[in-house]
């Protein structure tokens, strides 16, 4: 039981070192994070694109990033959803709106 108490106290003074030390920020790659390193937007840096991807994937589904990507390139397609009469459509605007806005406040 003794040796079993002195590992225990080992091991998690070893470990507490990696558990206080935050970990490198990964890179979030995906079709939003593409699509804004594309645009011509000036502020795109790859640090906000990829932190724009990252609030991404936590808000939108894989599908509706691959959508709401597609509006880099043509921002009417987003008026038109956002203006739409459909229940999806209203679902979908409603969720990107609070990705912006979780987005904006995240990665500013």
């Amino acid at each position: 039981m003794k040796n079993l108490l002195s590992f225990a106290l080992t091991a998690t003074v070893l470990a507490a070192p990696l558990l206080t030390t935050p970990a490198p920020a990964m890179a979030a790659t995906g079709v939003i994070e593409r699509a804004c390193r594309q645009s011509d937007r000036s502020a795109a840096t790859p640090q906000l694109c990829s932190c724009i991807q990252s609030v991404a994937n936590q808000s939108l589904s894989f599908s509706e990033r691959r959508k709401v990507a597609k509006w880099f390139d043509d921002p009417h397609q987003a008026q038109k959803v956002r203006m739409s009469d459909r229940d999806s459509d209203e679902a979908l605007w409603l969720r990107y709106k609070a990705f912006g806005e979780k987005a904006r406040a995240t990665c500013q």
